[in-house]
């Protein structure tokens, strides 16, 4: 069922961003041909207008053919030729390309608003990391504080310092017996806990550890977050915040992908397949926030600026509007090439990756 579910989802981002042409060159006054789910021939159809609307056979993507969207392409009346795509001001050209990807990124940013209008916000700092409480969320099993604090305890002090982040730097800067660090060594002395429980003060003694994984002192305890209520406008700042993070991420990763750690970040449609179905069976949450990524993505990539994505067309049209007349056509199609070879390296490097990961440990959309 997650699967089934993943591809509805795909499928409904699919048709939204070819919605978003379709609607805005109709609103330009341009001529749509045909609005089509998926490509090939189509198995269900339906003639409405001058728009042929259906199903295609091949589920890889979504197809609106636009009347004059090549310069070579013959006309049959002069009223088609008058409305076709590439007898248009290039404002109007712009519109309708821009229009696909705009919908993925409000797509992107509707889900994401849902999801925190819909539960409390984590509060975060600038870089984007989680800000703590003073409040035990989790225990180390085994650890020196797991048999003397409770979660839910709150940590008021460690030998008199205050506040998690200043506890944390306390904790970290003990010592082991002889400064020489192995995994488990206990500090030189213990450390003087004041917590609260039950809204009455105790004072423990811990002995932090050395943990070769952190590579720092630790005593076992995990805070929890600090979250706020999320109302409409803070979920809406939330939103734009962390899309703008992960945007951020996202042209860092393309603009470096010849390092091979930012390469093996890419993913094809398998792994995204594979991602989201897991994050939809982990739940509705999770589901909703991971199409909101891969919206996010659809919409950043498309507004490269190559042919034959949609921002290849955005540029030419810019650049036919300052130079003032058409770019010859040989122009665009030598330059389509180079965005031919781009689209299909980012495949084969995310089907590979891809290929790697099913290989190895799997998938997770975590």
């Amino acid at each position: 069922m997650s699967y089934f579910l993943a591809f509805l989802g795909f499928a409904l981002l699919i048709l939204l961003h070819e919605a978003g042409h379709f609607l805005a060159a109709k609103a330009v006054g341009m001529r749509v041909e045909r609005f089509s789910l998926f490509f090939g021939p189509m198995f269900v159809k339906k003639q409405i207008g001058e728009t042929e609307y259906g199903i295609g056979v091949l589920p890889l993507g979504g197809y609106v053919k636009i009347t004059g969207m090549s310069p070579l392409e013959a006309f049959e009346t002069p009223e088609i030729e008058a409305r076709a795509y590439v007898n248009q001001p290039p404002w109007k050209r712009i519109v309708v390309i821009a229009a696909g990807p705009a919908v993925n990124l409000l797509i992107a940013f509707v889900l994401v608003w849902f999801v925190f209008v819909n539960g409390p916000t984590v509060l975060v700092t600038p870089q984007g990391s989680p800000i703590a409480t003073s409040t035990v969320g989790a225990l180390t099993k085994g650890s020196a504080a797991a048999a003397v604090i409770r979660i839910g305890d709150k940590i008021v002090s460690v030998d008199g310092v205050k506040g998690p982040l200043a506890i944390h730097n306390a904790i970290s800067r003990e010592s082991c017996a002889g400064g020489v660090h192995v995994n488990g060594c206990a500090a030189t002395k213990p450390a003087t806990v004041v917590l609260r429980r039950d809204g009455v003060l105790k004072t423990v003694k811990i002995t932090p550890h050395w943990s070769t994984a952190n590579k720092e002192m630790l005593i076992g305890v995990t805070w929890t977050d600090a979250t706020v209520p999320t109302g409409v406008v803070s979920a809406a700042k939330q939103s734009a915040a962390g899309l703008w993070r992960v945007t951020q991420k996202t042209v860092s990763v393309i603009a470096n992908i010849f390092h091979s750690s930012d390469r093996r970040q890419l993913h094809s449609i398998v792994g995204a397949g594979a991602i989201a179905s897991q994050a939809v069976s982990a739940g509705w949450k999770n589901g909703l926030e991971t199409f909101a990524l891969i919206s996010l993505s659809l919409g950043l990539i498309n507004l490269v600026p190559l042919l034959p994505l949609d921002g290849g067309h955005i540029f030419w049209a810019v650049a036919e509007k300052l130079r003032g007349r058409r770019i010859p056509l040989r122009v665009m199609e030598r330059a389509s090439f180079v965005g031919i070879a781009a689209v299909l390296l980012l495949m084969v490097i995310g089907l590979s990756n891809d290929i790697s990961t099913l290989a190895g440990h799997g998938f997770s959309a975590h």
